[in-house]
């Protein structure tokens, strides 16, 4: 198919635009989906690197190390690879293809032919993480989304500081209402998890949560391998678990993370930083928990609380009411 051919009509188009720093979703209208395609949709820090990695070993069943965005393209990003060329990239391959988002699942056209991966993570842990990745950017990838915001007219301004220590951090992630902080605020967070859960039925959805990597990590990438009807020989399934733990993507992050040293300093030492939950333990106060206790009550159902806190250990995201 031509690039210059319109793409084909999605079963649910977006009902939502979506243009920020990083972001814009206008950037999916181009899109031309293949069957079996697979759309890694997440909020930022939640595994979303882990769940490519998982999804490229499943595809290629191979466990040496590859460069991930060389395969996978974030294809809202407006900051990395221009549209033009990622969508040749695209076209141009020839394996089973996989890509990432970081936008709201009502941000993104849904196609039947297409599967869709969802990973969650505990709000509190997200943040925490995202501290370290927001104040790992380089002095080149704050200029580029300064220039971003400052000659986008819907925009205005340059790129939100944050503060460095982490509990200034979650505060003020906390405290942000709307899109002052791109990606970073819990508003966009909450609502980014809502898409999903409102349609985590849909057969060609599937939820993660990052607990369940974490305890149980080859019954997570089988539950995976299930859901894109991959099928992986017996024998191979040690090596590509001990490609997808944590340590040893670390290990491999140079080339994993190939060009991270542009954007992060430290590259994918930083970007790839500790992949621990409950951080945020030794950080916020009592007063900050009750805080994030009255916001994640307004924002979120019953149901999807209790995911995001604790995965499918504390319940079937099917099967949760709310």
């Amino acid at each position: 198919m031509s690039l210059m051919e319109a793409a084909p009509s999605p079963a649910r188009a977006p009902t939502r635009h979506i243009r920020d720093w990083i972001a814009d979703s206008a950037r999916w209208n181009r899109y031309r989906p293949r069957p079996g395609d697979v759309i890694i949709a997440t909020a930022p820090k939640v595994g979303t690197t882990w769940m490519q990695q998982i999804v490229r070993l499943l595809i290629f069943q191979n466990p040496a190390p590859t460069s991930i965005k060389d395969l996978s393209p974030w294809l809202d990003a407006r900051f990395q690879m221009p549209l033009d060329a990622a969508l040749e990239m695209l076209e141009g391959q020839t394996h089973r293809r996989f890509l990432k988002s970081h936008l709201p699942f009502d941000a993104l056209p849904v196609y039947d032919e297409v599967r869709y991966i969802h990973v969650s993570r505990d709000p509190r842990d997200a943040a925490m993480s995202f501290s370290n990745h927001y104040n790992s950017f380089t002095p080149a990838a704050l200029d580029k989304f300064d220039e971003i915001g400052n000659s986008d007219e819907t925009i205005g301004r340059p790129y939100p500081r944050a503060p460095a220590d982490p509990r200034g951090f979650f505060l003020e992630w906390l405290g942000r209402e709307g899109g002052d902080g791109a990606t970073a605020s819990a508003a966009r967070f909450f609502e980014t998890e809502c898409s999903y859960w409102a349609e985590r039925n849909r057969p060609n959805l599937l939820l993660v949560h990052y607990n369940d990597l974490k305890a149980d990590l080859e019954g997570e990438m089988r539950r995976v391998s299930q859901y894109l009807d991959i099928a992986v020989p017996e024998a191979l399934w040690p090596a590509l678990v001990t490609a997808a733990t944590f340590d040893q993507m670390k290990a491999d992050g140079g080339a994993l993370m190939s060009g991270a040293e542009r954007i992060f300093k430290g590259g994918h030492e930083s970007f790839l930083h500790k992949g621990t939950n409950g951080r945020w333990r030794e950080v916020l106060t009592e007063a900050d928990l009750k805080l994030y206790e009255t916001r994640a009550a307004a924002a979120l159902s019953p149901g999807l609380r209790v995911w995001l806190e604790g995965g499918r250990v504390a319940g079937d995201p099917r099967y949760l009411v709310n």
